[in-house]
């Protein structure tokens, strides 16, 4: 008896459709293409810059070429120099923001938790966070001198109004429905900050830390350009003063790089705080 040929076995539905994306895929896509979106206007400014300067469209004693100002960066920092100005004004901002950070929570804190110190300290509080922090220069100027001082304490400032507000929002801003349901759970007052208030409040507390690292990161370059004799603040204006825009582009493009990566240094700290803020619940 012959055999029966075998048929092809059809394919099952599972097989048949199309396989979905998993999140992990969907996130790297959308780095992609926001990452793709971004080069276009950067490149674009660089190549009207390269053609600027090459038509002689502007003199060059007032906007450099491209590679005049990469050939400056190179000998700025294969001297050293570059790497000297730019630990300085690291080391500055770290110490103020870190200054302000503390002081902020601190006070974020205590008048979210508690009605009698908000009352105590909050107009006064707003009223001082109304003056920018350069505005207090000539003040501590004529108090504290231009010497280091002056400087952490302006960027403490700088540091110290957004970590403040930030977290007496947050802390004041709980929703209620988490408020509820700790009642019917019957937490204590610790078991309430611990599991609710605080795990609730962290991305807008810290949104304000992100935010005071730039506002700090901009401070620095404000006070460094106008009472400093060294950082990178300092290393622009000393370009300005001889009139070598190379150096002054050279610094700024260094600014802007290193506060680029402070807030993307932060930004994926956060990303890993809110994945255990997600797990805490």
């Amino acid at each position: 008896m012959a055999a029966v040929p075998s048929l092809p076995r059809p394919a099952t539905l599972a097989s048949a459709e199309p396989r979905t994306p998993s999140a992990r895929q969907v996130v790297w896509r959308r780095r992609g293409l926001d990452l793709l979106l971004a080069w276009p206007f950067p490149l674009a400014v660089l190549l009207a810059w390269q053609l600027g300067t090459q038509f002689e469209l502007i003199p060059p004693q007032i906007l450099p070429a491209p590679a005049v100002v990469a050939t400056t960066f190179a000998d700025l920092w294969s001297t050293g120099e570059l790497q000297d100005h730019l630990l300085i004004s690291l080391s500055r901002v770290m110490y103020g923001f870190s200054l302000g950070t503390g002081l902020g929570l601190l006070l974020g804190v205590s008048m979210g938790l508690s009605t009698t110190v908000k009352e105590f300290l909050y107009p006064t509080f707003r009223l001082f966070a109304q003056v920018p922090s350069l505005g207090w220069l000539p003040l501590l100027m004529m108090i504290v001198g231009i010497d280091e001082a002056l400087k952490i304490i302006l960027i403490s400032k700088a540091a110290f109004v957004p970590v403040t507000m930030n977290t007496y929002d947050g802390l004041r801003n709980v929703p209620t429905s988490f408020l509820e349901v700790s009642r019917v759970f019957r937490f204590t007052r610790w078991q309430l900050l611990r599991h609710v208030v605080f795990p609730s409040a962290l991305p807008p507390i810290w949104n304000g830390i992100r935010y005071a690292l730039t506002h700090a990161w901009l401070a620095l370059v404000g006070v460094e350009l106008l009472a400093s004799s060294e950082g990178l603040g300092f290393l622009i204006v000393y370009g300005r003063q001889l009139f070598q825009l190379d150096v002054v582009l050279a610094a700024v493009v260094v600014v802007g790089a290193i506060g680029f990566a402070l807030d993307k240094v932060l930004a994926v700290t956060e990303a890993h705080l809110l994945r255990w803020r997600r797990n805490a619940f």
